[in-house]
């Protein structure tokens, strides 16, 4: 009779093991379910991250040189940096926005310009498959230094908080880097839902996010560089004409500028820069330049 009570008590206990290990069991499927991707590159889960839909709203119309292909943009104080490429016309040039850039400096052939970023006194420029990563002096865009740069170089721009730099290759990965050598020191894989976000072109880092133009789209994404997840899908289509382009014109360049959320964005061959705040794909109005 002593032995009834403890084979009843071991018997509870396997129940409710068992059910404890159903219910985790089932709420394990149910994540697999909501996050078929499951988890991020190093077998890390990552939370499922509601996608804004966001359309640009134009402030300003600005002129931009038409014979640029641009690679990168960007501004750092009241100077608009931008790089071009195509062998035989690649150039770093910087000015105030919508003027004539006050210096310019050409790469020679066959270095095929990439995308750019200021780092305080100097520059980066990457080039295309040239296999080489260019420094200059941020003021008269001299060149200072090359280095060695093993990957194709795509878009670029810098991480100040975490003292990086985020490079593209023109694949679905973000590449981080030393800001000082450009050696690499971790990468993520850039998705939308459970899927992988290709052709990632020019870079720009806005606080924690990361927003980049995917190539040959009207599309430009942002992105938590901590997850690689995209947080907002923002449409820049209808910024031109149809009689304004030309082939080989394609949005490609966005460059933070002062005031709340506002850019400027242009393209490859575009005769017009925008500047532009980002606004909610159902908001109407107005183009307001």
């Amino acid at each position: 009779m002593s032995e009834r009570p403890r084979r009843t008590g071991a018997a509870v206990l396997l129940g409710v093991l068992l059910g404890v290990l159903l219910l985790a069991s089932c709420t394990t499927g149910k994540r697999a379910l909501d996050d078929p991707a499951g988890r991020a590159a190093g077998g890390r889960r990552v939370a499922a991250h509601r996608v804004e839909h966001l359309r640009v709203k134009v402030l300003k119309t600005l002129p931009h040189d038409p014979q640029a292909f641009t690679q990168g943009l960007e501004m750092a104080g009241d100077t608009l940096y931008e790089g071009t490429g195509i062998s035989g016309r690649s150039s770093v040039r910087a000015g105030p926005p919508g003027k004539k850039p006050t210096v310019r400096t050409a790469l020679p052939a066959p270095l095929f310009g990439e995308g750019i970023t200021v780092l305080g006194r100097t520059l980066w420029q990457l080039t295309w498959r040239n296999r080489t990563a260019i420094e200059r002096d941020a003021k008269t865009l001299t060149e200072l230094r090359r280095v060695p740069y093993p990957d194709d170089g795509w878009g670029v721009c810098l991480q100040r908080a975490r003292h990086r730099l985020v490079t593209s290759d023109g694949s679905s990965r973000l590449l981080f880097r030393n800001p000082r050598t450009l050696a690499k020191t971790g990468e993520v894989t850039v998705t939308e839902g459970s899927r992988p976000v290709t052709e990632l072109n020019e870079l720009e880092c806005v606080g924690a996010a990361v927003y980049a133009n995917l190539l040959f789209t009207n599309r430009i994404v942002r992105i938590d560089p901590a997850t690689g997840a995209v947080t907002a899908s923002i449409d820049a289509s209808g910024l031109l004409r149809d009689d304004e382009l030309v082939p080989g014109s394609t949005l490609n360049g966005i460059a933070a500028v002062p005031g709340p959320g506002q850019f400027l964005i242009t393209g490859k061959f575009w005769p017009r820069m925008f500047n532009v705040v980002l606004v909610s794909a159902q908001q109407t109005g107005g183009r307001g330049d």
